[in-house]
């Protein structure tokens, strides 16, 4: 299942990890954003012990959104070691995902 990120817990649970995550900024009434939905609950499943997937509502969470500059959702951005290493804009299909998540294992 993928975890809530919001403006207090992403430092300790997205840049100091110690294995890659998957930020989806999403929004309530957002269509690409709750077809997403679906596809993250399976990779975190997939993944479940070498990435962490979680979501951050960018209504809910100024501050993470701005300092990201989301100005599209779903955006997904790909961290590891702290450092954002891939950015993905509008939804995808799974395979695509899961070739982003590969490659920054």
């Amino acid at each position: 299942m993928a975890i809530e990120f919001t403006d207090e817990n992403f430092e300790s649970e997205v840049i100091s990890s110690d294995v890659p995550v998957l930020v989806d900024f999403w929004g309530e009434g957002c269509g690409p954003c709750v077809a997403m939905t679906p596809v993250l609950e399976e990779l975190a499943t997939e993944y479940k012990d070498t990435i962490k997937i979680g979501k951050v509502d960018v209504y809910a969470n100024p501050n993470i959104s701005s300092k990201y500059a989301i100005r599209s959702i779903p955006s997904f951005l790909f961290f590891k070691n702290g450092e954002v290493q891939e950015t993905v804009i509008g939804a995808r299909p799974k395979d695509f995902m899961k070739e982003k998540l590969d490659a920054v294992l």
